[in-house]
């Protein structure tokens, strides 16, 4: 694949991931906030609406708003900015598909905080008193971006496939 086409695949991940965050936020701001919630498979899965002001699991959310700007806003924005800068390295495309689901996760976040001040939350999953936190699809796309470049750059040399197994990056 062109460098061209690997960078409109990324656009395209990046948009897709602002996109479906933006409809479904919509949708529990719509459905949730003004209502009980909802919940599904014997309570395992819980859709209810929370604006969250921190960070992660509302690190934060109790700073004065000022700091709140600074950390969650310019921060952010500082950080989402570097990895856009960072991807013109020669990464594999895997850790590039990654990165693209943390920028796309992070800029739809910061876009929330900018509307409305806060990160609209509206999904938890656990069994019984073993819960997660309030999350959002921004959220699983941050963790599963996480996850990629974590196992890409865990792999014994940093690029390649292990031994005996096919490198799809180049096919």
């Amino acid at each position: 694949m062109t460098r061209i086409g690997i960078r409109l695949v990324l656009l395209i991940a990046i948009g897709a991931t602002i996109g479906c965050d933006r409809v479904t936020k919509h949708v529990a701001a719509t459905r949730l906030s003004n209502g009980p919630g909802r919940s599904f498979l014997a309570d395992t899965f819980r859709l209810e609406y929370a604006e969250n002001t921190g960070a992660f699991l509302s690190l934060g959310a109790d700073w004065p708003r000022p700091a709140q700007t600074v950390v969650f806003g310019a921060g952010n924005a500082l950080l989402l900015a570097l990895l856009v800068v960072a991807t013109r390295r020669s990464w594999p495309r895997r850790t590039l598909l990654g990165v693209a689901l943390l920028v796309g996760g992070g800029v739809s976040n910061l876009l929330d905080r900018i509307i409305h001040g806060a990160v609209i939350d509206f999904m938890n999953v656990g069994i019984g008193p073993l819960r997660t936190g309030i999350f959002n699809v921004a959220d699983m796309a941050i963790m599963l971006g996480v996850g990629i470049v974590l196992l890409e750059t865990c792999r014994p040399d940093g690029h390649a496939p292990a031994k005996g197994q096919v490198d799809s990056r180049r096919s």
